[in-house]
């Protein structure tokens, strides 16, 4: 009888166990001379790297081979080209185009406003970027191919997957439209009372390998990616990366370096649509009212004239005068310890049953959705409104635009006339909101955005991801949930869990109520078709939902078009690098100091070739090593850590000289464990001859002390 006991046991442990593999990889793009992808300021070009960005993998495998890839990426959002370029990687990789598929890949971006932009299809996200950046593409592809490639190749058996909720992650987050929020009913409201308006609840799952190691962690916690505002310039993943890197390095140890460890934790995007890091909120920061709360509804303050402007109404982050960097690492270890927390102590309900996946295509142009009292509203062509171009207090955008906005200018309405002249349906169709782009009808030179999107549902046991292609307000994303909730209740589910991937395979900026939606807000502004847009994603998340429960296949319309051929660019290449007469690439410019103590920053230049030549993806382009006893070299420190960053200033253009400056700052390596000792910084790079040649090289400091 024991045996038999036992034998049971231990099926029965099986049977509650997944295969899964994890896989992490670099995918950080081109480091200079690239626009980033986020805030739209023409003049955010990057100039270097504080922290590398990297793709992280989940494979979740049941005992009957079903699988869906969950992906979450340093990186402004997912991109449906981005998804057929990985698919088509990992099919020749594989030799098997049916192991992975639109319906059970999810890539989801976490949403850093410090990345490279150019990896979307659609003209509007072109514009600030000079078109299409292959080399962006090009990196995202290989790093998030390799990333999946690493998990699927590590699948393992008898791997236990638990959740947590845990308690409410304060200090972490604001709701940057508050006013838009207060439209919701007050019945619905009230049932969030605890939490107000921005969620703050992280939900996490845990993977435990059949031995006990620690293997992966994953969660969802909503808060936007702009702690680093539109004046940085280094690539950084911001909040979540760093999070991600904090937690990394606690499990695998302080000696691995970033991304090679073999455990995996990233910190994915949800309902962030009207979530902000810059928790010291909107106030005023010129004019008569400086200092002072800016119009709770419009986002403005007075000038000189007394004119509402936009432009200095914005927030600040927690850090000491709203200091960007160390917003960016307190928002960070906030997420960090939670999770950290939730992990140890509260990751144990465990998720058993099935894994099962749902997708579909929908053409959002003229959706017919059901509403509530019975009636039926429409989706109309993609378009966005005026308060779209007041940007956010996260980042303010200019011509005296302001949010909430609900009529139009005869100026700007010719202006935008000359790209599209939206049509009387269309206007009444978009109502509130005063048409300021007309994107959906635009297709010269190709398509502005898009038209048919992606959406999918991923099922471990009891526990639902909704992959979305946008950024949901904190109240859309309630409601879905809970609307998805209900259906799987209804549908026999015991306990269901229902989370949010966002900005998930593509992106169609945001997803706001329908109450919110007539504020006009910059959300709701940017709430592509209509206001009826939340209420077709949930119908049409609902219907997979029920065809996931029922083993019915989901109905689709057509996958956009692949628009690779009509991409244009206007990002200039590398043409050639030079150095100066008696100088070789990689001379030292500015030299060490004899000694440093753990308050201080060590700076080293040297002379100096294009990132864009090689974006050592898996690599590095500086080194920070600490001489041992027996004379020789570690390397200690990359440029994927935190305490470094590695900074480029090019000559004229795009070709001529350039100078690499790495800086090492001492008191935050302090604080993961650097010790006392003689130190070298080296830099690395690749120079680009006349004939196209490419040249290696490299350049060390002088040797240095660190003392206490």
């Amino acid at each position: 009888q024991l045996i038999t006991l036992l034998v049971a046991l231990l099926a029965a442990n099986v049977a509650n166990a997944y295969k899964v593999g994890v896989g992490s990889a670099d995918m950080t793009g081109p480091a200079a001379q690239v626009n980033f992808m986020g805030y739209a300021v023409p003049n955010q070009i990057g100039r270097g790297i504080h922290m590398r960005l990297h793709a992280r993998a989940y494979v979740v495998v049941d005992d009957d081979d079903s699988r869906i890839a969950f992906v979450s990426i340093d990186g402004g959002m997912g991109s449906d080209l981005l998804n057929l370029k990985v698919l088509d990687k990992l099919s020749e990789a594989l030799g098997d185009d049916s192991i992975y598929s639109y319906d059970n890949l999810a890539i989801s971006g976490t949403h850093t406003h410090s990345g490279p932009a150019g990896f979307l299809q659609y003209v509007l996200y072109q514009f600030t970027s000079l078109g299409y950046v292959e080399e962006t593409m090009d990196a995202f592809v290989e790093g998030i191919s390799t990333a999946i490639l690493e998990a699927h190749n590590n699948v393992q058996d008898g791997v236990e997957i638990a959740y947590a909720t845990g308690n409410k992650l304060l200090d972490s987050n604001i709701n940057r439209s508050p006013s838009s929020y207060l439209l919701n009913p007050e019945e619905e409201r009230a049932q969030y009372a605890d939490e107000g308006d921005t969620d703050k609840n992280m939900l996490m799952l845990k993977f435990t390998g059949s031995d006990g190691e620690d293997l992966a962690m994953l969660n969802w916690f909503a808060v936007h990616g702009t702690c680093m505002n539109n004046t940085n310039k280094l690539i950084s993943g911001d909040n979540k990366g760093l999070a991600s890197y904090l937690f990394e390095r606690e499990i695998n140890g302080v000696d691995v370096l970033p991304g090679k460890g073999k455990f995996v934790a990233a910190f994915a995007s949800t309902n962030l649509g009207d979530v902000s890091p810059n928790t010291q909120g909107p106030v005023c920061h010129s004019g008569p009212n400086e200092g002072q709360p800016c119009d709770f509804t419009s986002s403005t303050c007075k000038d000189d004239k007394g004119k509402d402007k936009n432009e200095a109404c914005y927030s600040l982050g927690p850090g000491t005068n709203g200091n960007m960097v160390e917003s960016t690492k307190i928002i960070a270890t906030n997420q960090f310890n939670h999770a950290l927390d939730l992990y140890k102590n509260q990751a144990t309900n465990k998720v058993e049953g099935k894994v099962a996946y749902r997708h579909t295509f929908l053409d959002m142009r003229n959706r017919d959705v059901l509403l509530e009292d019975g009636s039926i509203g429409k989706t109309c062509p993609a378009s966005l409104g005026y308060s779209f171009a007041a940007g956010t207090t996260d980042g303010p955008g200019m011509f005296d635009f302001t949010q909430g906005t609900n009529s139009s200018s005869p100026f700007w309405n010719v202006v935008s006339g000359f790209i599209s002249k939206p049509t009387e349906e269309e206007i009444a169709c978009q109502s509130p909101k005063p048409i300021l782009l007309n994107t959906g009808d635009v297709e010269k030179p190709y398509e502005w955005d898009p038209a048919t999107v992606p959406i999918s549902v991923f099922q471990i046991g009891q526990f639902f991801i909704l992959n979305v292609p946008g950024e949901l307000t904190t109240m859309a994303g309630r409601r879905m949930r809970a609307h998805i909730k209900k259906v799987l209740e209804d549908n026999g589910v015991v306990d269901p869990v229902v989370t949010i991937a966002g900005l998930t395979n593509t992106y169609t900026h945001y997803i706001t109520t329908f109450e919110e939606y007539q504020a006009q807000r910059y959300e709701a502004a940017s709430t592509l078709y209509g206001p009826h847009t939340l209420g077709a994603y949930m119908q049409e998340m609902e219907r997979i939902v029920l065809d996931l429960l029922n083993g019915d296949e989901s109905v689709t319309d057509s996958q956009p078009e692949d628009l690779t051929e009509a991409q244009i660019s206007f990002v200039p290449p590398v043409v050639v690098d030079f150095v100066g007469i008696g100088n070789k690439f990689g001379d030292v410019k500015d030299d060490a100091e004899k000694s440093y103590g753990f308050d201080e920053v060590v700076s080293v230049s040297f002379h100096a070739a294009n990132p864009r030549n090689n974006q050592r993806l898996e690599d590095t382009f500086l080194s920070v090593e600490k001489k041992n006893d027996d004379g020789s070299w570690g390397v200690k420190y990359v440029d994927g850590d935190w305490c470094t960053k590695f900074m480029w200033e090019g000559g004229v253009g795009h070709a001529g000289q350039s100078t690499a400056t790495v800086e090492w700052d001492l008191a935050e390596a302090k604080e993961v464990g650097a010790e006392e000792g003689t130190y070298k910084i080296c830099y690395f790079g690749t120079r680009k001859h006349v004939s196209g040649k490419f040249e290696e090289f490299t350049g060390c400091s002088s040797e240095f002390a660190v003392e206490a």
